[in-house]
């Protein structure tokens, strides 16, 4: 049975139980039944490399266990297990094991919804079908894993929009990231970036096993919520991450900014933070007076310079609130065009995050270090066959393209960049004289002309008047021929 059918299979069995109130529960449900089977996989073949690995799991509650045979533990005896003795356990595996660590920070906010043990043995009996050390099944399984965050776009959950492949891949290609710098991303959600970073220097840069430890220990990230923390981390495991620990549960505004030292400085931020929401009451106190607000974006803006090293660079998804706003949003553009070199900001269709949200969206290009001189703006346009993005025609790397040939084959910046119809530059001077607001519109295109307005309400009012003699006709035609 193909994975997608065996995940179709388990959904149809979830919908029976009445302990799983909506989408949002059922993923939470599944996520962390899939999270231990491919941590078990991932054991056994750690096993097979290595004869002395030892488990951080007693045996008891290993999924093989438990869980590996068919005709195992059901109905009430496996439910009373999961809740009396499974959960409570490995809420409190010790934390000197980092893989056990893993899974105990994993646990910590997940919960078993399901009723039903009958129904919980035969959504086991389904994920014990799929085998995700099958490296076929493990790059089916990708898409797969798309169509769950879809679903959990789908239930609204708490308003976070997931950053399409597409935009990830042009950010992270742009970039350039290699093995041995610090990358991080410290708004991870379910590790879009971080898989892309992996791809893009697995394909480039690793050739060796040496080069493949510098990678991952640059890799760095922080999600503040439960659910897409465990996708997060459930994601690297597929992405043959064997120790995804330094994907942090925590929330990343809630340390003050002068605690940061020249440890934590990186060289990559790559990015898109949760905007339009507020933070908690205090969080703001983690920041200089000049900068202080609850607007979560504007405060990730702000720590991402913070944390850049000297030359580090940075791609964030930012709203166009981001780019016109003014007051505290004028302060922070200040520090950025002053402290950054602001070199490119790509300009995205209102499109881009739909169905889940259409709000017009721009990617800023940055290195910290030196002062923005100009910034080139470039808008990317729907393809000329569609309308608008949507959730059956999504955005896709391949339309990247005319920006990546404008831009260069590298990460780097070509001097030789021009202005064309979608590209244009603006001084940091004129940037400046608009009061540091960067909703710098296309210059190159012009307004449709309507016409003049006096004959456009004359041609109104007319077609009005016409429209009136005409109803009134129709109106003594219908009265006639009811009295006949």
């Amino acid at each position: 049975m193909s994975v997608s059918t065996s995940i179709k299979s388990i959904q149809d069995i979830m919908r029976k139980d009445t302990g799983v109130d909506g989408d949002a529960q059922r993923l939470t449900q599944l996520v962390w039944m899939f999270f231990l089977k491919i941590f078990d996989d991932k054991e056994h073949e750690f096993a097979l490399l290595d004869s002395a690995y030892k488990s951080p799991l007693p045996k008891r509650f290993q999924w093989r266990t438990w869980a590996g045979d068919d005709e195992g533990l059901t109905g009430e005896e496996l439910n009373r297990f999961i809740n009396e003795e499974l959960f409570p356990r490995l809420k409190d595996l010790p934390t000197g094991n980092p893989r056990a660590k893993i899974v105990r920070d994993v646990f910590e906010d997940s919960y078993h919804y399901m009723k039903s043990g009958h129904l919980v043995r035969q959504v086991i009996n389904k994920i014990n079908e799929i085998d995700f050390n099958n490296l076929k099944e493990k790059q089916h399984f990708g898409d797969i894993y798309e169509q769950l965050l879809n679903d959990l776009q789908a239930a609204g959950n708490a308003g976070e929009y997931y950053t399409p492949r597409a935009v990830t891949k042009f950010m992270i290609d742009r970039l350039d990231p290699h093995p041995g710098e610090r990358l991080l991303d410290p708004a991870c959600g379910t590790g879009g970036f971080l898989t892309c970073a992996m791809d893009h220097m697995r394909a480039r840069y690793v050739k060796t096993v040496k080069q493949e430890e510098k990678m991952q220990s640059g890799l760095n990230a922080v999600e503040k919520k439960p659910l897409p923390h465990l996708l997060c981390v459930t994601n690297m495991l597929l992405h043959n991450i064997d120790q995804p620990s330094f994907v942090r549960h925590d929330n990343t505004l809630a340390r003050p900014l002068i605690s940061y030292g020249p440890a934590d400085r990186v060289d990559i931020v790559a990015t898109n933070p949760p905007f339009g929401g507020m933070e908690e009451d205090g969080i703001e106190s983690n920041f200089p007076a000049t900068f202080r607000t609850r607007e979560t974006a504007d405060l990730f803006l702000v720590l991402i310079m913070h944390l850049l090293k000297d030359g580090g660079r940075a791609a964030v998804v930012l709203p166009d609130g981001s780019l016109f706003g003014e007051g505290i949003k004028t302060r922070i553009k200040e520090k950025l065009l002053t402290e950054c070199d602001l070199h490119t900001i790509v300009r995205l269709p209102n499109s881009v995050f739909r169905p889940y949200a259409s709000i017009g969206t721009n990617l800023l290009f940055f290195e910290k270090g030196r002062a923005t001189k100009e910034t080139w703006f470039y808008e990317h346009r729907v393809p000329a066959a569609q309308k608008a993005y949507n959730k059956t025609r999504p955005i896709r790397f391949e339309e990247f393209a005319p920006e990546i040939a404008w831009w260069g084959e590298t990460g780097g910046l070509r001097a030789d960049r021009r202005e064309t119809e979608v590209a244009w530059r603006v001084s940091a001077a004129d940037i400046v004289a608009r009061n540091y607001n960067l909703d710098v519109k296309n210059p190159h295109v012009v307004d449709a002309n309507h016409g003049d307005p006096e004959e456009l309400l004359k041609e109104l009012t007319a077609a009005e008047a016409k429209a009136a003699v005409l109803r009134n006709q129709l109106k003594e035609i219908l009265s006639a021929a009811l009295l006949r």
